[in-house]
């Protein structure tokens, strides 16, 4: 189907959209807002459902016949999204954590899911001002402060220093022990802690080499960053190295997954040392 819409008049469109969410996001941090938790913990603030209600008005609006998941709505039964050829996946305020500490490390995410891959993505960090957006087969780009938007590209990782991108709230056990195996191989091993969907980001840009997942995430985290990483010649798989995909299960948790530029490096062997 994506044969007949325009992805980068989508994805031009999107980014307008997300950078709206943003302004109704701001709107809230800097106020003492409510937090409340989910059924699963995690937290939820009344900035969440800003950019959530924005975003589905605004896509709804924009391609009134493409159906829309995201994170703060109804929960859907696989049933009903396994019809789904294409579909919207959005994270309204990914790093709500971040959002909390108001260490700006927060984004917003607009993804487009076409048969079972991320075909467009936008990512939006309303703190900073910056733009990430890519569609398939348009490149990768950086936008900052509205300006002119530059493209970026992955690296490939010097011989004996690896830069690994890691979580700013999520830890794990799994994710030490990958740490140290990665040390054991590498001269100078350095690590970016970064909250969201930016760590893919840093991998898009060049600023990193990779970015393990060695923990829990869900669907709309993942979707539209790796849209942005592939198009900037970059890499999403499972730890089987295989591509990680959308809409396959009943579950929205994504499997452990790497992010990396470099493909000749199998990072699953570093796992099991």
């Amino acid at each position: 189907m994506t044969n007949s819409l325009d992805l980068k008049s989508l994805c031009d469109s999107c980014v307008e959209i997300a950078r709206e969410a943003g302004r109704k996001i701001l709107e809230v941090y800097d106020t003492e807002f409510d937090i409340e938790h989910k059924d699963d913990k995690s937290p939820l603030t009344n900035a969440d459902m800003a950019s959530h209600h924005t975003i589905v008005e605004a896509l709804s609006a924009l391609t009134p016949d493409i159906p829309i998941l995201s994170e703060e709505s109804a929960k859907l039964p696989f049933e009903e999204r396994s019809r789904w050829d294409i579909y919207w996946l959005v994270d309204p305020l990914d790093g709500t954590r971040e959002f909390i500490k108001r260490n700006g490390e927060f984004t917003v995410n607009i993804a487009l899911i076409n048969n079972h891959k991320s075909v467009l993505g936008v990512i939006h960090v309303p703190v900073l001002d910056i733009d990430y957006f890519a569609h398939e087969g348009g490149g990768a780009f950086k936008s900052e402060q509205g300006g002119e938007p530059l493209p970026i590209s992955v690296k490939t990782p010097e011989d004996n220093r690896l830069v690994v991108a890691g979580s700013r709230s999520h830890g794990s056990e799994e994710m030490q022990k990958y740490m140290a195996n990665l040390s054991a191989s590498y001269a100078d091993v350095d690590m970016l802690s970064m909250g969201s969907s930016l760590k893919f980001c840093l991998v898009a840009e060049g600023k990193a080499d990779l970015y393990p997942r060695l923990g829990l995430t869900s669907e709309w985290d993942t979707a539209a960053a790796q849209c942005i990483v592939e198009q900037a010649g970059g890499y999403v798989t499972k730890t089987d190295m295989s591509a990680l995909e959308y809409n396959t299960k009943d579950s929205l948790l994504n499997p452990f997954f790497f992010v990396f530029g470099d493909k000749q490096k199998d990072w699953s062997s570093f796992l099991n040392q």
